[in-house]
């Protein structure tokens, strides 16, 4: 093994390597969950290379200043108080989502106008309208750091979710024709059409590494793939109701999904066990996600609550 390159990855903290085995570029991530302000970069860097064989003494340093980047980020962790900063009158018809550029300096909006804006998040100012679309637009997602715009085709119905996976190499888009497609980023090529399905897929998601997607459907089952071979490899059952939206932890090795059976479940990835049931919402769960950490979950439902659960 080779190792390449190695990537900063700051939510959650940690290293991703980027290495050659047998002539194929792979990755692995380093996952630095406990890493704190005061924590001791040389004891932390000394402890990865007794686990990590990819990371020898010539790559000390590099890894040194990494960790340090790492940290430099998490002081930067404060209690802020919000206040109205401006107001846009983006669309002619309501918004359906929107989503920061990387480094906050732009955003981007949704519409149920068919069009989406981009703009500056500064001044407020619009710096473009992206057209073409014939219906609603219901997902939007950056390619950080980089952009670049293709017409996806390949869908027969309705797009419900899109998005990029960690080093934006490939995109992962669910539709209401029961089916997931990968895309090349750098081409606009579909690659690979995820099924299994009987009903309509409402959301799909990576994890960290990219190595596995899940998918969540109407017909009340998750479902989780191999991203390198496609295959499905696990199903997740027993929601009893649709699936609205699915999650991975940090770690890579839970999912969250929230139903409109008004409750949440956490499932071991590999076996597809469910390990626990979230209820207390009187509707439909809509949205739920882990923090960075992996230790909180937040569940947003039609019952017009959020429930933080530790």
């Amino acid at each position: 093994m080779k190792l390449k390159s190695l990537l900063l990855r700051y939510y959650p903290p940690g290293i991703m390597l980027e290495y050659e085995k047998g002539g194929e570029l792979k990755t692995k991530s380093i996952d630095l969950l406990e890493l704190s302000p005061s924590t001791d970069v040389n004891t932390l860097v000394e402890e990865i290379q007794k686990v990590e064989p990819l990371i020898t003494v010539s790559r000390t340093q590099q890894v040194r200043l990494l960790v340090q980047r790492l940290q430099e980020k998490l002081r930067q962790h404060c209690d802020h108080n919000f206040y109205l900063f401006k107001v846009l009158r983006a669309h002619i018809l309501p918004l359906t989502n929107v989503a920061l550029n990387k480094a906050g300096s732009c955003f981007i909006t949704g519409s149920y106008d068919r069009t989406c804006k981009v703009w500056d998040t500064a001044s407020g100012e619009e710096l473009h309208t992206l057209e073409g679309h014939r219906n609603v637009v219901y997902a939007i997602a950056f390619n950080n750091p980089y952009g670049k715009v293709h017409t996806l085709i390949g869908h027969c119905a309705e797009i419900s979710s899109a998005l990029f996976n960690w080093d934006c190499s490939l995109i992962l888009t669910g539709s209401m024709d029961k089916t997931c497609m990968l895309w090349d980023a750098t081409s606009g090529k579909c690659v690979a059409t995820l099924t299994g399905h009987d009903d309509e897929i409402l959301d799909s998601c990576f994890d960290y590494t990219g190595k596995l997607i899940a998918t969540a459907s109407a017909d009340g089952t998750a479902r989780v793939y191999n991203a390198t071979t496609r295959k499905c490899i696990t199903k997740l059952e027993g929601h009893e109701g649709e699936i609205s939206k699915i999650s991975f932890n940090p770690q890579g090795n839970r999912l969250l999904t929230g139903s409109s059976d008004k409750t949440a479940r956490i499932w071991d990835v590999q076996t597809g066990q469910c390990l626990q049931v979230l209820e207390g919402h009187t509707d439909e769960i809509f949205s739920c996600a882990f923090n960075y950490k992996g230790n909180i979950v937040i569940t947003g439902s039609k019952d017009n609550s959020c429930r933080i659960w530790r």
